[in-house]
């Protein structure tokens, strides 16, 4: 399983929201900025993850957008798979339509991997990555180090 460019950069886009939860909106393009990731790009990853009641979009001069929950109650697996779709490795996991089914053996393994996937991704929350990122990024997180 690989996990697309456009997973990669959901992911840093609730990253960005979850560090400024509380703060009030932020603009996209000041996340396309910080991220490095180009503003269209990110417009196509927003809207699915607005849809989903995951991001809330707010209009006007003050607009941007922000987490609609805490960061604490969402999980990287329902970002994922908001973005991806399934994490299965293959799609018979999903949607066993196998004529071998009964006699498959593989799809064990694919069971187990997905599942060894699910636990991992549905482990880690918002805040464990906010929380991740302040220890790795210190002056960022209290004043950018200007001095």
């Amino acid at each position: 399983m690989k996990i697309s460019t456009r997973g990669r950069y959901g992911i840093r886009l609730m990253l960005a929201l979850a560090l400024q939860h509380g703060n009030g909106t932020v603009p996209l393009k000041n996340i396309a900025k910080d991220q490095n990731i180009s503003e269209k790009y990110l417009e196509q990853i927003i809207n699915p993850l607005t849809k989903s009641g995951l991001v809330k979009s707010y209009r006007g001069a003050q607009g941007g957008y922000a987490l609609n929950r805490p960061p604490e109650e969402i999980t990287v697996g329902e970002v994922l798979r908001v973005l991806e779709g399934s994490l299965s490795p293959v799609s018979c996991v999903d949607h066993p339509s196998c004529p071998n089914l009964d006699s498959c053996v593989s799809l064990s393994i694919w069971k187990r991997m997905k599942e060894a996937v699910d636990q991992v991704v549905d482990d880690i929350t918002l805040a464990d990555m906010a929380k991740e990122y302040a220890e790795k990024n210190p002056c960022e997180a209290i004043t950018r180090c200007d001095g």
